[in-house]
């Protein structure tokens, strides 16, 4: 299956420019079997989640991404925002507490400067810093293709990934409806529910894929 793991939407996303309905009919029009809504620090209620599943007969699954004091994150199995999440100690705790997972969102950010990196060794010892970042090592994935990263930045994140011995995760990071498309994880098991993907997730019976060029966010790092 070939599920979407990192999208926003309008209005529960402020910096995204796609209502929920359009993101998903983009997402069938691509042939994709599921997104998940990842949202900016915000929670779907699972009801609306499930009527909207049925509404467009496609798989929605629920998460967030949460701005931490260390960087982005994708997390599932957790319901709500409570203070302390942007703490990364915190919600490692959280989110081991509810048996969830978390995966490393565009970690080229803060970590890789792409002007200094063309040095390589300048690039060697940005990737040897990140490699010994605690933050990566309660990470069950690192997402190795952002629809919305250059070539060389997804490059950063790919050899991150190699370095700590992780897999690799694909999304959109979709803000706009014509952003879908780019990058996607595929995973060997049907995925039905959020419990589901949990489990794949920490089989790590999944990749990363490319579907096409990614296309650099302009004017935006959400």
């Amino acid at each position: 299956m070939l599920i979407d793991l990192h999208t926003h939407t309008y209005p529960s996303s402020d910096d995204s420019f796609v209502g929920i309905d359009d993101l998903i009919d983009r997402a069938r029009e691509l042939g994709l079997d599921g997104i998940c809504l990842t949202d900016h620090d915000f929670f779907w209620d699972p009801n609306r989640v499930c009527e909207l599943s049925r509404k467009h007969d496609f798989l929605l699954i629920a998460g967030s991404e949460i701005n931490t004091d260390m960087g982005h994150v994708i997390v599932f199995g957790l319901d709500r925002y409570i203070f302390g999440l942007h703490k990364p100690g915190f919600l490692w705790e959280e989110v081991d507490r509810k048996g969830g997972v978390v995966i490393a969102a565009h970690p080229y950010r803060r970590r890789f400067l792409e002007d200094p990196g063309r040095d390589p060794v300048i690039r060697a010892g940005m990737l040897e810093r990140a490699s010994e970042d605690e933050f990566f090592r309660h990470c069950v994935a690192i997402e190795g293709i952002n629809g919305r990263g250059t070539d060389v930045q997804n490059r950063f994140s790919q050899d991150l990934s190699e370095m700590l011995g992780h897999r690799m995760t694909g999304g959109s990071d979709a803000h706009r409806a014509e952003q879908m498309g780019t990058a996607a994880t595929r995973f060997d098991q049907k995925i039905t529910d959020l419990e589901d993907l949990i489990s794949e997730l920490k089989a790590g019976r999944f990749h990363a894929e490319l579907l096409r060029s990614p296309t650099p966010a302009a004017g935006g790092n959400s």
